[in-house]
Parts: structure tokens; sequence; C-alpha cells
């Protein structure tokens, strides 16, 4: 019988979920399992575990996936090769050809791409909807709504989204609720115990926390929903394999302490980028005038290292700025120990341009790392000018 991990804390199950030292060896840090089949006793006779081909399941991966499910307060974690794989078995296990789903009005521009260039060629359409706005998502649902698709904080404007308003809003119309919780990680917020059916991660940025894996995973507490991603994943195949796993849930170990120091570093960010006669806006929930703020207080531990920010100058300038900081490396993606600037209209969310998600040219978003904050503010301001 799995251990009962739901009295232990946050830190503890990190380290301990789904991570019992090996019974055969004693080894305390989960082995990967790297193989493609495994032995059976005649015909079907699968032996304990029941393991039978990685790409259905493989003992790291399951490692993974208990741990991660007991970090979100879940019954069922499922892993997956990437965040896009996990947002398509779950777009794809929720709708139909013919349905309907609402998307955030400031969403990653991978899961725009998605909706708006694979998913809408097999019949599913989308709406992008202020989701802060309940009455504006009321009015988007319609009879073949199936699914709400939400980020909390949003990505790139680090949107709030009050998750537990939204479920109501769900629930009332019998749609699922997804909430994509990559910038705020399970050590920040617990959407499903909010109310939200189906939490989405990247596991490739924070959990992972070290730029060296890609992945993703599915976190729910309905059995149903558990079965149909099951499936899916392993007819179509986009499973993350056992060294992958292994960094991830070497990563995961050390969430709690990453995410403290990146809240730490951004909030000096912040501080010096308010008020910088070349920056125009700021945009983090952990600022009192942030739309969000109260909301975001509410339902998250600490407001996390992502950081988005206009500048005078438009387009222009944001890239001159972008292509001069030193210990913020210009690059894609997001929640490594290093810290990270981009340009979202030109780099991650590209797919996006001439939607009604298009990230205006001069914002910059800053994934802020874990190094030494005053280094990381006299970097930024350097390149400011």
């Amino acid at each position: 019988m799995a251990e009962d991990t739901s009295r232990w804390g946050f830190e503890t199950r990190a380290i301990h979920a789904g991570q019992a030292p090996d019974p055969r060896t004693g080894s305390v840090i989960v082995p990967i399992y790297a193989t493609s089949t495994f032995a059976q006793d005649g015909v079907g006779g699968l032996r304990e575990g029941g393991y039978e081909y990685s790409r259905t399941a493989n003992p790291t991966r399951t490692a993974l996936e208990e741990a991660l499910a007991a970090l979100e307060g879940a019954k069922h974690a499922l892993a997956f090769g990437s965040g896009m794989a996990a947002a398509d078995t779950a777009l794809r296990a929720l709708t139909r050809p013919g349905d309907h789903v609402i998307l955030g009005g400031d969403a990653y521009g991978g899961t725009f791409r998605l909706l708006d260039k694979v998913l809408k060629l097999w019949g599913v359409e989308h709406t992008a909807v202020d989701l802060a706005d309940p009455t504006a998502t009321r009015a988007a649902i319609r009879p073949n709504t199936k699914v709400i698709w939400a980020e909390t904080p949003s990505n790139p404007l680090l949107g709030i989204i009050d998750i537990a308003a939204l479920a109501g809003v769900a629930a009332e119309s019998g749609v699922k609720l997804v909430i994509d919780n990559t910038f705020a990680t399970p050590y920040l917020q617990s959407p499903l115990g909010l109310g939200a059916d189906v939490v989405l991660h990247s596991t490739t940025k924070y959990l992972g926390g070290h730029s060296d894996v890609v992945g993703g995973a599915l976190v729910t507490s309905d059995d149903d929903l558990r079965e149909q991603f099951f499936f899916l994943r392993n007819a179509v195949g986009g499973v993350p394999g056992p060294f992958d796993s292994w960094l991830v849930l070497r990563g995961a170990k050390t969430l709690a302490l990453r995410m403290e120091r990146h809240s730490d570093n951004a909030e000096r960010v912040v501080e010096a980028l308010v008020g910088h006669p070349k920056v125009t806006k700021v945009y983090y929930p952990g600022l009192a005038e942030h739309p969000g703020h109260e909301t975001a207080a509410k339902q998250m531990r600490r407001f996390g290292g992502m950081v988005s920010f206009s500048v005078a100058g438009g387009e222009a300038e944001a890239l001159a700025i972008a292509s001069r900081t030193k210990l913020f490396i210009l690059g894609e993606s997001l929640g490594g120990i290093e810290s990270l600037i981009e340009h979202p209209g030109k780099m991650t969310h590209a797919s996006t341009t001439g939607s009604p998600l298009q990230v205006s040219g001069d914002v910059l978003r800053l994934s802020v790392g874990i190094e030494d904050a005053t280094d990381l503010v006299d970097d930024l301001l350097t390149a400011l000018g």
C-alpha cells in the first residue's frame, strides 16, 4: 500500500513521496530504469508493479508521478514528454469535433498555436476571454463549451484569475476547468484545492528547475479523467524517458527552496524597475497596484519569480535592452536557476501575432533566477541605461 503523504509538509513530500529507498539495494535515490521492456512470468504474467513496456509505464516515471500527485494534493499524476504533449492529451480527452474551448486572453503562445493551428483543423473552436471577469466568462460559455483553460499567473503579462470563482462558473455549466500552474508551481498555489478539475505543468520549468530537461504533467483527482489521459498517452506515446523523469524528480526535491529564492530576487528586481524612467509599466502580482494583487495574495503562498515590464521607446528599445543584459541570458523558457530575458512578441508568443492574444512589442519578460540579487539588479539597470 502506498504511503499516505497527506500529513507531511510540502518539503517532506517533495523529498519522500514516491521515493522510498529501493527495497533491493537500499538506494536512497530512485534508480533510472533504462529499459524498454520487462520480463514476464508466462504470457501476461506481469511481475510486481505490473510493468510490461516503458511507453505504458516505467518505475522511474511512476516515482515522479507519485511525487507530483503528492505535491498537488491529488490522487493522480501523469508525466509527459513535454508540456505541449500534456496539453494536447488533455484537450483531445476533453473535446470532440464541434466542441468549444474558452482560453484566457493572455495565454502562452504554444497553447494558442495548438488550439488555433492544430485542433481547429479537428473542428474544435476556441474563444479568448478575460477570465478574471466572471460575467465575461459566463457570457462566452456556449452549449458546446467543454473546457475553460486558464493560466494564473498568466504568460507573459502575469494576470491573476480567482481560481475558486472560475471553478464555480465552470461547475455551473458542467465545464471542465484546467489550470496551467507552471508559473506558480505546486509550492506557491494549489488549484485542485480551489476547485479546478485538472492541473497542467510544463515540468521543463520550475519543477525541473535546472534547464536540462523537457517534460510535462497532468494532475487530477478525477478517476475517469485519469483513465482517459492514461489511455491517450499510451496510444499516442508522448511519454518522458526514464532519465528525463529522474531529472524532474531530482529538481522537484529542491522546489520549495528555489521558489523562495526566485520570489526574493523577483521582488528586488521589481523594486528596481518600478519608477525607472525607461520603464512604463511593471507586471508583477506582488505589487499592490496590480489588479489581481488581492486575489494572488489569497490563493498563492508568494508571488513567484516571473516579472514582465514595458519600456519607453517601443519594440526597438525593448530589443536593444534584451541584447545588452549579461547575467540575464537572452533565451526562451523559464524557471531555471539562471536568469533569462526574452521578447515575447518575437519569441515565445510569435504565434499570437495578428490575434487578440498578440503581445505588445514594448514588453520584455524576465525569469528571475537564484543568482545574487544585487548582481541581477545591476545587470538590468546597466542594460536599461
